[in-house]
């Protein structure tokens, strides 16, 4: 395997980004004054425990996330689990339980739900390409299109669903798209320089040399894309560690997989465009090694979870 992106896992990072997330969702949903309908009809030190449910088939992700909502509203609200994460569930299981304050424990629901549900749809929604592409060699990629704020939180969840994670942000990897080399044909002047896309990698990699010393640039990944054959027969020469093919058909993804293994094996392929779980099969069979899916974080429809009181618990604290 070639050189890998980092894979995001639930850390301090992590934990920190829904936090920095939590403080808004909580100003938005409480605002100053807080929840007037709990005020009006629960006392104050009413208490009592609530089941998180799944009503669909799904896989979880972000229940890390639960601990942390419900102490940002009252410490008191404990989390107690009955799933972890990256686990399937079945309509009707439950996810964990709730026990404390009601007042709090009410005006934590939404936004443990609506956490819960869009990093499960996303996880869910993941798995099922995963699976798709069973028995071959390709594995399942995230894309920079993420929900803005939301996106090492929602890059989590793909792994969680059997995915794999793609560049975190500009920052990480050098990945030289079609743009960088419209705009590099107009400020390069064509006696002087080829800037096609064998030369943007060259020129990717002498800056990589010239920077060896700062340490966020150790060992980074160089990817380059082409949409067309000729672009790619060229590139192979170059040396970048991964090519992505874009918007080729399964004959023209065949041919490029044909073409690398006979002039550059180390080379990893990674297919992107026209994917959907209707092609991915396909695509996957003609022996690319990654398949990248912007559907996987910016169409995943959240997985239905819903919150249920526990009958006859319901006690003064």
């Amino acid at each position: 395997m070639s050189k890998e992106f980092e894979q995001i896992v639930w850390d301090d990072r992590l934990r920190a980004d829904w936090e920095a997330l939590l403080r808004l969702a909580v100003a938005e949903d409480l605002g100053e004054a807080g929840d007037w309908t709990t005020r009006a009809l629960v006392p104050e030190d009413a208490a009592g425990r609530a089941a998180v449910v799944a009503r669909e088939p799904g896989v979880i992700a972000g229940l890390p996330g639960v601990e942390c909502t419900l102490r940002q509203i009252d410490p008191r609200l404990r989390w107690l689990p009955a799933k972890e994460d990256g686990q399937s569930v079945r309509a009707g299981d439950r996810v964990g339980r709730i026990e404390g304050p009601a007042r709090g424990l009410l005006a934590a629901e939404r936004l443990v739900l609506n956490l819960l549900g869009r990093l499960s749809g996303i996880a869910t929604l993941t798995r099922r390409y995963v699976e798709a592409v069973q028995g071959t060699k390709a594995r399942i990629y995230d894309t920079r299109k993420t929900t803005p704020g939301w996106r090492r939180l929602e890059k989590y969840a793909v792994g969680q669903g059997g995915g794999r994670n793609h560049r975190a942000g500009l920052f990480d990897a050098v990945l030289i798209k079609d743009n960088h080399l419209a705009l590099g044909a107009q400020l390069c002047s064509a006696a002087t320089l080829r800037y096609t896309a064998a030369e943007a990698v060259a020129r990717a990699r002498r800056m990589l040399q010239e920077c060896a010393s700062e340490r966020s640039c150790v060992g980074m990944i160089v990817e380059v894309e082409v949409d067309r054959l000729e672009q790619f027969e060229e590139v192979l020469s170059a040396g970048p560690n991964i090519v992505l093919l874009d918007n080729m058909s399964p004959a023209e993804l065949r041919q490029a997989v044909a073409w690398r293994d006979a002039r550059n094996p180390r080379i990893e392929l990674e297919a992107s465009g026209k994917v959907d779980l209707r092609t991915v099969r396909e695509i996957a069979e003609t022996g690319v090694e990654r398949i990248s899916v912007g559907a996987l974080t910016h169409s995943a429809e959240c997985l239905d979870i819903g919150l249920d009181w526990i009958g006859d618990d319901v006690a003064k604290s």
